[in-house]
């Protein structure tokens, strides 16, 4: 077996990413939260988003996982949906009083928690590495949207 493919970015990344969300969990979970809940609590919280339509793009999931997490979330009292008076098939998606009050402690646990992991980064370190990223993840999602015909060989669909 190659080990190199043991150094490459993507693995070394999805280490990382399984890392924090065990950290994430294990810190949220006594708040009533899933680190999968922050992108629509924080979009919910903003006005970013206000359907399940639109929360799955802004959470960057699929309808249907959406859709059972905010099933979830509402039996949990995190949600509440309402008719959406211009769209009967669709609901507007609110927070509870109950999510509104818990999610700055939920954001600060989070906030502690890149802080800690980030001991001994410089600022300019933790910068450039939050830089390096976002810029990875763009590659990811361009790479991701190019519509490419069965036919098309590997090597034309990594331009």
């Amino acid at each position: 077996m190659d080990l190199e493919v043991l150094s490459t970015p993507g693995h070394l990344i999805s280490l990382a990413a399984r890392g924090f969300a065990r950290l994430s969990e294990a810190r949220l979970k006594p708040l009533g939260f899933g680190v999968g809940h922050l992108p629509v609590l924080v979009a919910l919280r903003d006005g970013r988003a206000s359907t399940q339509r639109d929360l799955a793009r802004f959470a960057r999931i699929e309808q249907p996982p959406m859709a059972q997490m905010l099933a979830r979330m509402e039996r949990d009292g995190l949600i509440q949906r309402a008719p959406d008076p211009a769209d009967g098939r669709s609901s507007r998606i609110t927070l509870t009083e109950v999510a509104e009050a818990r999610l700055p402690d939920a954001v600060a646990v989070l906030l502690n928690g890149n802080r800690e992991v980030l001991r001994g980064f410089t600022d300019q370190e933790a910068g450039l590495l939050i830089a390096l990223l976002t810029r990875l993840i763009a590659n990811l999602d361009r790479i991701a949207s190019v519509e490419v015909s069965p036919g098309t060989p590997m090597s034309e669909k990594a331009d």
